[in-house]
C-alpha cells in the first residue's frame, strides 16, 4: 500500500473532480477454467453552469470586471484504467477590463499553455498497472517522498490554466513517478525513482515497498505562465515501514536535499507517518523534523509556489528563488481525511479535510487547507480553502475561498455561489491583489 502512496493521491484528485469509478468485481472460483475479467463498465456524466462571475480590486488597485460565465462538463468513465474528465469555463464581458473590450477575457486563452484546461483528467492505466499516465490540472500534488514538490497547485495564478501530467510506472524492484506541471510549456519538472531494497537483496518481497531507497530532482524553466527565475532542487531519501497490519502501515523516514551547484544549500529531515484506509474513511498522517539552512527548505515546490515564483510572502519584494531564507529548523505536519457514511442520524454525510502546517524556529508559520462536506442527503455541498504565507512575520501572506452547492428538484439543478481573494502576477514581478464572487445555476445527471 505505501509503495504507490502517490498513485492513490492520484485516484483522490480524480475522485475530487467528479470521477465515479467502480472496483473491478471479484474473480469467481471455477474448477474447470479460470475466471474472465469482468466487462467494463462505461459510465458518463454531463454538466453545465451559468453563473455571474465579477473579479474585484482590494485596496483601490484595478477595475472591476464583470461576466456571464458558462462551463460546460462531459465526463467517460470506463473503470480504473480509462477516463476523460473535459470542459472548461468560458467567461464573456459584461463590464470593464483593459483589453479593448473583448468578448471573452484575454488573460484566461492568451497562451498555449491555457488550452490545457480543456482537459480536467484524463487517465489511462491505474494505480495496479505497470504504467500509469493522468493528465489535467494538479490541486495538493505531492511527489512521492514530498520534500521536494508537496500540496502543489499548478492554478494558483488566476491568469495560468496549464494542465500537468503524471506518469508512474514499475520495473521490477524499480518504481518512478515522473510529473510536468505544464505539459505545453517549458516549467515545472521533476522525477523521483525508488528502488525497494528488500526485492534487491532477497527477492520479490510479500510485502513490496517496505524498505526503499529514493532520489529525486525538480527543475522549474520558468518560460511559460510569465518569466520567473529557473531553480533545480535535489534529494535523497530512505524510508522503512516498520507496522504493516490489515488496511494500516505505518513507517519512518530520513533524508537530505541540496541545491546543485549551490554551496552550502542544504537540508535534512526526519519523520513518520500512518496510512489508514478502509471503504469508509482514510486517513493520512505526517509529522516530519526539518532542518535548513543555505536558502534550502524541504517543500519549495508548495501550495503558493505559482505565485512566490513571482514574489515571495515577506517583506524583500524578489522571487522565491532570489529570497532569503533564515537558516534554522521546523516542525511540519499534514493530515489527510477522507469520510463517507452511508447513513448518520437519518442522513447522508460526506467529508474530505487536507491540512498541512510548518512552524520555523524563527518565528515564520505557513498553513494550507480545505475542507469540503456534503449535508442532508448530498443535497448540500459547503467547500473551504485557505492559505498562509510567513505567518508571524512582515509580508505575511493570506488566501481564501468558499464554495455552496444546493441541489434540489430531484438534484439534477443546483444553485450555487463562490467567493474569494486572488493575486495577479503582473509583467513587472508584482502581485497585485483582488477578489472574486459569482452566483448561478448548474444542471447535470450526477447523483
Amino acid at each position: 500500500m505505501h509503495r504507490k502512496r502517490s498513485g492513490l493521491a492520484v485516484l483522490m484528485l480524480l475522485s475530487m473532480s467528479g470521477w465515479a469509478s467502480e472496483p473491478p468485481a471479484p474473480e469467481e472460483e471455477s474448477s474447470t477454467a479460470p475466471a474472465a475479467p469482468p466487462a467494463r463498465k462505461w459510465h458518463y456524466l454531463t454538466r453545465v453552469e451559468a453563473t455571474s462571475f465579477a473579479l474585484l480590486p482590494r485596496a483601490g488597485v484595478g477595475k472591476d470586471e464583470g461576466f456571464v460565465q458558462v462551463e460546460p462538463t462531459f465526463i467517460l468513465d470506463g473503470g480504473p484504467e480509462f477516463g476523460v474528465n473535459l470542459g472548461a469555463p468560458v467567461r464573456l464581458r459584461l463590464w470593464g477590463g483593459n483589453d479593448g473590450g473583448a468578448l471573452v477575457r484575454r488573460e484566461d486563452w492568451d497562451s498555449l499553455s491555457d488550452w490545457g484546461q480543456l482537459v480536467r483528467g484524463l487517465k489511462l492505466g491505474s494505480n495496479d498497472a505497470p504504467v500509469g499516465v493522468w493528465f489535467g490540472a494538479l490541486e495538493e500534488y505531492r511527489l512521492l517522498s514530498g520534500h521536494l514538490v508537496r500540496r502543489y497547485s499548478n492554478r494558483t495564478n488566476p491568469d495560468y490554466h496549464p494542465a500537468g501530467g503524471i506518469f508512474t510506472g514499475t520495473l521490477g524492484p524499480l518504481y518512478t513517478e515522473a510529473f510536468a506541471s505544464d505539459v505545453l510549456g517549458a516549467r515545472l519538472l521533476g522525477a523521483e525513482f525508488s528502488l525497494d531494497l528488500e526485492h534487491i537483496l532477497f527477492g520479490q518481497p510479500e510485502q513490496r515497498g517496505r524498505y526503499t531507497l529514493a532520489v529525486s530532482a525538480a527543475h522549474d524553466w520558468g518560460r511559460a505562465g510569465g518569466t520567473a527565475p529557473s531553480m533545480t532542487l535535489a534529494h535523497l531519501d530512505a524510508m522503512a515501514v516498520v507496522v504493516v497490519r490489515p488496511g494500516m502501515e505505518a513507517y519512518v523516514n530520513a533524508g537530505w536535499g541540496g541545491r546543485p551547484g549551490e554551496g552550502g544549500a542544504w537540508g535534512a529531515v526526519m519523520g513518520g507517518g500512518v496510512d489508514s484506509l478502509s471503504e469508509r474513511f482514510n486517513l493520512r498522517l505526517r509529522l516530519e523534523a526539518r532542518l535548513q539552512h543555505g536558502g534550502f527548505r524541504q517543500g519549495f515546490f508548495g501550495a503558493d509556489y505559482e505565485l512566490a515564483r513571482f514574489q515571495a510572502a515577506g517583506p524583500n519584494g524578489v522571487p522565491l528563488a532570489d529570497a532569503p531564507f533564515p537558516d534554522g529548523y521546523s516542525a511540519f505536519a499534514e493530515a489527510l481525511v477522507a469520510w463517507g457514511a452511508v447513513s448518520y442520524g437519518g442522513l447522508y454525510k460526506h467529508l474530505k479535510l487536507s491540512l498541512g502546517a510548518e512552524v520555523f524556529s524563527w518565528g515564520r508559520v505557513d498553513v494550507d487547507g480545505r475542507v469540503a462536506v456534503q449535508l442532508f442527503e448530498r443535497a448540500l455541498e459547503v467547500a473551504l480553502k485557505g492559505l498562509t504565507n510567513g505567518a508571524g512575520k512582515p509580508g505575511a501572506r493570506y488566501l481564501g475561498a468558499a464554495e455552496v452547492r444546493w441541489r434540489f428538484l430531484g438534484g439534477k439543478l443546483y444553485a450555487m455561489g463562490t467567493a474569494g481573494t486572488l493575486l495577479f502576477p503582473t509583467s513587472e514581478g508584482t502581485l497585485l491583489p483582488g477578489g472574486f464572487a459569482s452566483v448561478g445555476l448548474g444542471v447535470d445527471n450526477a447523483r
